[in-house]
């Protein structure tokens, strides 16, 4: 089948979306209304069934113009992208042949991507790692795979005069609100990234993939941490949580995750997906709840300016 570099004005959504919502990558990150609210515009390769206009294999390039060409790049509040297929697996090298006339280009793969062992176009590779926890058994074995302290915590707060609980939320706003007040200077985020969550949460939102849970003070119904989670085929994604230094030493965080767990344990074939672990004490965070690490890879390399290729 012919693979074709597709610019953005070229790509049927339709046959996109039918090849992401049937991959055996589980990518929720590349739905084109993700991506419509995250990255704006993004080119594509892509493996076409002529006879059919069906796509069977795609590979969203989120793309910006600079004055030194195009650049690939991760949008935020994507994790991984990388090729997604409905069929046989596709040699991966074979595919970044056609992708060499961006000047820049980073993107992150998906863990269903076998990682490179070998640089194509002068490509640097670079793996990176999140961690996953299977649900399929019942809550009591998922939990008893939680560190003892975890556990300790969990009864401690059950056995509590006024304990904290875990409820739906009605709005994100209040959970973006207290991201912008505790990480959000660290984080680097700006307005137009919060803009982009609230177009992504509203995606979300309407197509009933969003699951929006907080924890408030008992007593002053303060909120002390919140989360978002997306519910996508297979998938269950903890993809933006907050929390406040009162919320933090009440273990709300834990709450949070322990919540999500109990609702969703005993669902053939889901999988958790933390959305992190490169940072080395969020990595034992998730992996007090019994989680793995799951390696994937970051593919990068840079193109010299045409006023600089003659070098040598």
């Amino acid at each position: 089948m012919p693979t074709r570099l597709l610019r953005h004005h070229e790509i049927d959504l339709t046959a996109w979306d039918a090849c992401v919502d049937s991959a055996r990558q589980v990518v929720p990150y590349a739905c084109s209304w993700w991506l419509q609210a995250t990255a704006g515009r993004w080119d594509a390769l892509v493996e076409l069934e002529e006879e059919t206009g069906r796509y069977l294999t795609v590979w969203p390039l989120p793309v910006k113009w600079r004055p030194w060409g195009r650049e690939v790049h991760q949008p935020p509040f994507t994790q991984q992208l990388g090729v997604l297929e409905t069929t046989a697996t596709t040699e991966l090298l074979r595919l970044l042949q056609p992708v060499n006339q961006y000047s820049r280009f980073y993107t992150q793969l998906n863990t269903g991507n076998a990682l490179p062992h070998c640089l194509a176009l002068g490509a640097e590779v670079e793996q990176r790692r999140t961690y996953q926890l299977p649900l399929h058994k019942p809550y009591s074995q998922v939990q008893a795979a939680y560190t003892a302290d975890y556990r300790r915590r969990l009864r401690l707060n059950e056995s509590a005069a006024t304990p904290l609980g875990v409820v739906e939320a009605v709005s994100a706003e209040p959970l973006l609100t207290l991201f912008q007040q505790t990480k959000g200077p660290q984080a680097g985020l700006k307005q137009q990234h919060y803009a982009r969550l609230r177009r992504l949460v509203a995606a979300l939102q309407q197509r009933q993939l969003l699951e929006l849970r907080e924890v408030r003070h008992p007593e002053t119904n303060t909120l002390l941490a919140g989360a978002l989670f997306v519910h996508y085929r297979t998938q269950l994604i903890y993809l933006f949580a907050a929390a406040s230094e009162t919320g933090k030493k009440a273990g709300a965080p834990l709450l949070l995750l322990d919540d999500a767990i109990r609702r969703h344990a005993g669902t053939p074939e889901l999988i958790l997906d933390f959305e992190g672990g490169m940072i080395p004490s969020i990595a034992r965070f998730f992996a007090n709840f019994g989680a793995e690490p799951v390696a994937y890879a970051a593919l990068s390399f840079t193109q010299r300016p045409w006023y600089l290729k003659w070098m040598r």
